[in-house]
């Protein structure tokens, strides 16, 4: 997946789209700005005030430290790189919220299940696109395959600078963001 800083407006339709698709549970998109956990805290000093927004989700690690962590293996990750969670292996143990170092896990304590983004699985079997991805206003979201060197994905990502988010923790993330090129004044 990538996500485009420059498109991206804050608008969330992401989130509202991720609570749709999973019958009202929780948005596992979250939208919050580059330099604080609340989305409407802009960046720089008064008059030069900045904001970029920052769509968070699970990144969908190579190496995922929830599937490591897991000790009733309800977390794998599958042959397509979707890190899945099912839901009837787990015991509500938590030991995944705490090894996942992007915060993209969730506990829904009237289930007593942890529960996380799946990039859609059931939409992409079908061939459809993560709902998220068709959803989002600004068309910032694009989804497909960081394996072959012709998808639109890996074409954006030559063409751009970009980044991940804690690359420094090793997990190997498949969510890249486009670096901003220019300043979203206020």
């Amino acid at each position: 997946m990538v996500i485009d800083q420059e498109r991206c407006i804050g608008c969330e339709a992401c989130t509202v789209a991720c609570k749709k698709e999973n019958n009202g549970l929780s948005g596992w998109i979250r939208v919050t700005t580059l330099n604080s956990p609340c989305k409407d805290t802009p960046a720089g000093t008064f008059p030069n005030l900045v904001m970029h927004f920052l769509p968070t989700l699970c990144n969908h690690c190579k190496q995922p430290p929830c599937a490591e962590a897991c000790p009733l293996e309800a977390i794998s990750r599958s042959d397509s790189g979707i890190v899945v969670l099912a839901e009837e292996l787990c015991d509500g143990c938590r030991t995944c919220l705490d090894a996942c170092p992007y915060g993209a896990i969730d506990f829904n304590d009237a289930k007593n299940k942890a529960e996380k983004c799946n990039l859609c699985s059931h939409r992409i079997e079908t061939g459809l696109e993560p709902f998220c991805v068709v959803c989002c206003e600004g068309q910032a979201i694009h989804f497909g395959d960081l394996n072959d060197p012709d998808s639109s994905v890996v074409r954006i990502l030559k063409s751009n600078e970009n980044y991940c988010i804690k690359p420094d923790e090793g997990t190997g993330p498949a969510v890249y963001y486009l670096t901003p090129k220019t300043p979203r004044r206020l």
